[in-house]
């Protein structure tokens, strides 16, 4: 076929259709929807702390179940408190109370089976349940996307190195963490402690070198701005 040809009036000329910013950018004021805000700050996981059990889940929770699609929930996926209002709210609805009753005591922990994160690539099903206090994610083994966009975002992503002991936790169990900043850099295998029981569970990771650094910052906006 041959090459559309495309009336003049329609191309993009220089200094015509586009606008130079002004020299003086200080006096600028950047006009914003009511659903538009930026995205929290997000401070770096701690060294030592203990987190509560807010959420046991089965095999292949998907990302439309962590955080919903559609058109009653993507429009304010800009607005960041408005959208987390949304999250696990076709796996439990208790789940906002819950966590937000956490968010200010040092967060919570999730726990999952298989296939955890499966499905769209979204990355709100990170960064909601994150604005929610949301700092570990404990499974059988992620959907390789989704693990990614929890490293991004600060939440460090584990897995049971012996499946089973899925069935050890419930809902409200208070795990104990201690010295996670060198173990995880030192070793892929450690052990945590379920709190107030003779009983201590091994976990693995699968972080590079880069994907610690991120964490370890806090997310990757906060590695970004290390390093300019």
């Amino acid at each position: 076929m041959e090459y559309p040809k495309i009336p003049e009036a329609a191309a993009v000329k220089k200094g015509v259709m586009l606008e130079a910013p002004p020299k003086d950018k200080e006096n600028i004021e950047i006009e914003k929807g009511p659903n538009v805000s930026s995205i929290p700050d997000f401070d770096p996981i701690e060294d030592n702390f203990e987190l509560p059990i807010v959420l046991k889940m089965a095999d292949n929770i998907s990302t439309d179940e962590i955080l919903a699609g559609g058109s009653r929930v993507l429009p304010f996926r800009s607005n960041i408190p408005k959208i987390s209002s949304f999250v696990f709210e076709g796996v439990d609805e208790g789940y906002i109370e819950r966590a937000e009753k956490q968010k200010d005591a040092g967060g919570h922990m999730v726990v999952a089976g298989n296939n955890y994160g499966q499905g769209s690539s979204r990355e709100h099903a990170a960064l909601a349940p994150r604005y929610l206090g949301l700092r570990v994610v404990l499974v059988k083994d992620f959907a390789r996307i989704h693990l990614q966009n929890l490293i991004n975002f600060g939440i460090l992503p584990l897995t049971f190195d012996d499946p089973s002991d899925h069935q050890k936790l419930s809902q409200g169990d208070v795990l104990e963490f201690r010295n996670i900043h060198q173990t995880i850099r030192d070793t892929d295998t450690f052990t945590i402690r379920l709190k107030d029981a003779d009983e201590e569970i091994t976990v693995h990771h699968s972080l590079t070198g880069r994907d610690l650094d991120i964490l370890l910052a806090g997310g990757i906006i906060n590695w970004a701005k290390q390093r300019q």
